[in-house]
């Protein structure tokens, strides 16, 4: 392996017993670019062409009040594969945070757990005074990479091969875009909403394949909310109202962001129309719940079916044997909040809605064939996560149509990461093609990339791949195949010559 370090970037983090900035957790200072990687266990596949991006949160400077995960610095780590090689390198996201503390050698801002006013500076999000560290997803839109922010943020530009910065995505809006804007490869689209704690309280809108706004409109809800993701079929985009916001009277007079369940509250869809109106959004109630992550919708006959993980215990009690991090564990915790997968089927011409349990187990973070996004599909590829942690122990793969679920498990001490779905080259089933994550080897302190073909689930990584050094846990990854990426650049030119 040939490794290429980067010039160090300025860090004031001091040694810790937090559960999340040590172990998996530890953060990561190192930017390196690496050839020559090094195959621990069979061989890298010649039959995929594509890029895997995984975002991580990477706290950088000592906190200014108590720390949560997901206050941590954007870090981007890649690993591409071209012709059976493989490179890899890992960047932080200069958002405008980033540098500032950067420059002052400390952090600037408190995080989700702080109060108002533990900020030295003024910040951004819908939760405000928050530091936008575009940690949270990323996702490959019009050629080029977007990373986003948990509470809404501005949403950062990168190069997905070189991971260079590239600032902010020139369409954002005043009120930035939500943790999970969508993209059609169908189409090219992206599709995204934002939230805030002034009216409406939500804006959704449109991106075309060549980078331009053409469609953004209100959502009207009827207080401040916290809605985290959407999904869309071919002709809608789904949005939400869940009953897991803010208490409106700590909200309204003391400032505090206090999340409860407001159990008398059902959960309600919106059902928009990709390029539609204010007045032709369609709304829909159904059981209260929280939703973290949505998988696809699709439509068939009157319905419009939404595949999603439903939380039987969105608001869960503090774990008892975690101390002072009680409560931070139970709300980062998949079996706390007894995440199901679950469906959603709303009629269009009655206006009910229909539910269903999928599976009984505890999964979540699923990923899909995203070339099937917003139409009919068979298999969801979930994460397996280890109680009490916010940390997955391996996977599952579920068969919609036969209800079959086969499981890989890690090996104890070892952790993945969100898996997207890698196209075989000439794919023509669904399933034809690989899953990709990076994992975390706390037994030997280091991380390696592994790869199952998920036509033999159950036979587990049919190649793994040395990294360069130890990566710290995250949230979200994404795959873009190299032809779609070289695609989505050829038509955001010609969309630009056209206009000039």
């Amino acid at each position: 392996m040939q490794v290429e370090k980067l010039p160090p970037i300025k860090s004031t983090l001091q040694p810790s017993n937090h559960p999340y900035l040590t172990g998996a957790w530890t953060p990561l200072f190192e930017e390196v670019n690496a050839v020559d990687l090094d195959v621990i266990e069979g061989t890298i596949p010649t039959d995929i062409d594509g890029i895997y991006l995984r975002n991580t949160e990477n706290q950088v400077h000592q906190p200014l009040g108590r720390h949560h995960p997901f206050d941590g610095d954007g870090m981007i780590h890649q690993i591409s594969f071209k012709d059976g090689v493989a490179t890899y390198r890992n960047r932080f996201i200069r958002t405008r945070g980033f540098e500032a503390e950067q420059i002052a050698g400390a952090a600037l801002w408190g995080g989700l757990m702080d109060g108002p006013n533990v900020s030295k500076r003024p910040g951004f999000g819908a939760h405000g005074g928050l530091k936008d560290t575009a940690s949270t997803d990323v996702v490959v839109h019009a050629g080029k990479a977007i990373a986003t922010f948990y509470q809404c943020g501005e949403g950062y530009v990168l190069d997905p091969e070189t991971l260079e910065s590239e600032g902010v995505a020139p369409w954002v809006p005043l009120d930035g875009i939500s943790a999970h804007p969508k993209v059609d490869e169908a189409t090219g689209e992206l599709m995204f909403f934002n939230y805030s704690k002034h009216a409406p309280y939500m804006h959704y809108g449109v991106v075309d394949a060549a980078g331009k706004l053409t469609n953004y409109i209100p959502v009207p809800l009827p207080g401040p909310r916290l809605p985290h993701d959407m999904i869309f079929s071919q002709n809608w985009s789904i949005l939400n109202d869940l009953p897991v916001f803010w208490d409106q009277e700590l909200l309204k007079n003391r400032n505090v962001h206090a999340v409860r369940l407001h159990e008398d509250v059902p959960a309600r869809f919106a059902l928009v129309p990709r390029h539609g109106r204010t007045e032709d959004i369609r709304w829909f109630e159904a059981a209260p719940t929280y939703v973290l992550h949505f998988l696809n919708a699709y439509e068939e006959g009157d319905e419009v079916v939404v595949d999603g993980y439903f939380q039987t215990n969105p608001t869960p009690k503090p774990l008892a044997d975690a101390g002072a991090h009680g409560h931070l564990m139970a709300y980062l915790d998949q079996h706390s909040m007894e995440t199901r997968l679950h469906r959603w089927r709303f009629n269009l011409a009655d206006g009910t809605t229909k539910e269903e349990r999928l599976d009984d187990r505890t999964v979540e973070f699923g990923m899909i064939n995203q070339k099937f996004s917003g139409r009919k599909y068979r298999y969801v590829y979930s994460t397996l996560a280890k109680p009490g942690w916010f940390l997955f122990e391996g996977f599952v793969k579920h068969d919609l149509d036969t209800g079959e679920a086969i499981e890989v498990r890690l090996n104890q001490g070892r952790y993945a990461s969100e898996a997207p779905f890698a196209p075989r080259i000439g794919a023509t089933d669904e399933d034809d093609g690989y899953i990709v994550s990076f994992i975390i080897d706390e037994n030997r302190g280091t991380s390696e990339c592994i790869l199952i073909d998920a036509k033999r689930f159950a036979d587990g990584p049919v190649c793994r791949i040395a990294l360069p050094h130890k990566i710290s846990s995250g949230t979200h990854a994404h795959w873009v195949d190299r032809p779609v990426l070289a695609a989505a650049r050829a038509a955001k030119i010609a969309a630009l010559q056209a206009a000039a």
